[in-house]
């Protein structure tokens, strides 16, 4: 399901890394895309361990207020789920500021676990789908990095990150 989940996730313009299960390796991969301002939401669904080496990144910001995240450059949060078909992530909006945190930086970047992908957005409202998770939360489908074509062509970011980059924790 990753290779599914990789094609439909770069067809929805996102980009898509695979890389170990640790925490300097998750750290290598938003050090090759990520610079300036970055904001971390604590994890809920993966070991807070695993975001250790992110907080030691240069440019972390801790302040939590809308205006001091509207100003980062980079958005960091964890994605319960993946869905292979449409290459969407599902985050968590109401924790620790994840949904502003996912959604006013120019630059998304989403962590995932191999294991919690899924073949079809509807399996996740199955309650034996991930003990149940998205029965349980708020959260949103993303789905490649925001675009409009509401006024002409389509323009990437009025809504939201202009990138999405997807982390894939194998």
């Amino acid at each position: 399901m990753i290779s599914q989940f990789e094609a439909a996730a770069i067809s929805a313009a996102a980009t898509v890394e695979c890389v170990s299960r640790s925490a300097s390796a998750l750290a290598a991969a938003v050090g090759r895309i990520a610079g300036g301002r970055i904001a971390i939401a604590e994890p809920l669904d993966l070991p807070p361990e695993l975001f250790a080496e992110l907080r030691l990144m240069p440019g972390v910001v801790t302040a939590r207020s809308k205006q001091e995240l509207a100003t980062c450059d980079v958005g960091i949060t964890d994605a319960f789920a993946g869905v292979a078909r449409t290459g969407s992530v599902c985050v968590t909006v109401d924790s620790d500021y994840g949904g502003a945190i996912s959604l006013l930086s120019r630059l998304h970047v989403a962590v995932v676990s191999a294991d919690t992908i899924v073949e079809r957005p509807a399996d996740l409202f199955n309650r034996n789908c991930l003990g149940g998770k998205a029965l349980q939360r708020n959260f949103v489908f993303i789905t490649g990095p925001s675009a409009t074509a509401d006024m002409g062509p389509l323009v990437r970011g009025v809504h939201g990150p202009h990138k999405l980059h997807v982390v894939i924790l194998e």
